[in-house]
């Protein structure tokens, strides 16, 4: 599994993984070290630092969190899910730049309205964040619920209002 980073962003470092049949992970790992042991603790496999293999992903996540990219034209290996969270994050990428969807409205395009709360649990968990945009899913209240990113909600918010500028 090959292994990059984006050193510099508004948000702080990414860091990305990539099988050999997409990404699988997107995360904001401290170091090295702490985001290799957290790709062979998932995955089970050998890392590599790969530059090569990775720019093209990061050169993407980095123009989008400039705001000049509003869709990304990545391959995501999402064979690791169930069928359901694969669904789930399907369907979130779905969801348009600069808009958003419930978890509720999500659950109701799977034919189940009342599976709004593991609709939750999927996008609380989504592994490749930005790239399947779990930040553009909101509370049927219209506020903001969770984030996993750093800074939590603060960040949500923030990414929200760069896809609105």
């Amino acid at each position: 599994m090959s292994i990059g980073i984006l050193s510099s962003s508004p948000i702080g470092p990414l860091w990305i993984a990539l099988s050999d049949l997409g990404i699988v992970l997107v995360d904001w790992s401290k170091s090295q070290e702490d985001f290799t042991r957290l790709v062979q603790q998932h995955f089970n496999t050998n890392v590599i630092f790969d530059e090569a293999q990775t720019a093209e992903s990061l050169h993407q996540l980095s123009e989008y969190l400039s705001g000049i990219r509003r869709e990304f034209d990545l391959t995501l290996d999402l064979t690791r899910m169930s069928q359901f969270q694969a669904q789930v994050l399907k369907l979130t990428m779905d969801i348009e730049y600069g808009k958003t969807s419930t978890y509720k409205e999500i659950a109701a395009h799977l034919g189940n309205p009342l599976a709004a709360r593991a609709v939750g649990r999927v996008e609380a968990s989504n592994p490749i964040p930005l790239i399947i945009p779990c930040h553009r899913v909101i509370g049927s209240d219209g506020n903001l619920h969770g984030y996993g990113g750093p800074g939590g909600i603060k960040l949500k918010a923030w990414l929200l209002k760069l896809e609105q500028s």
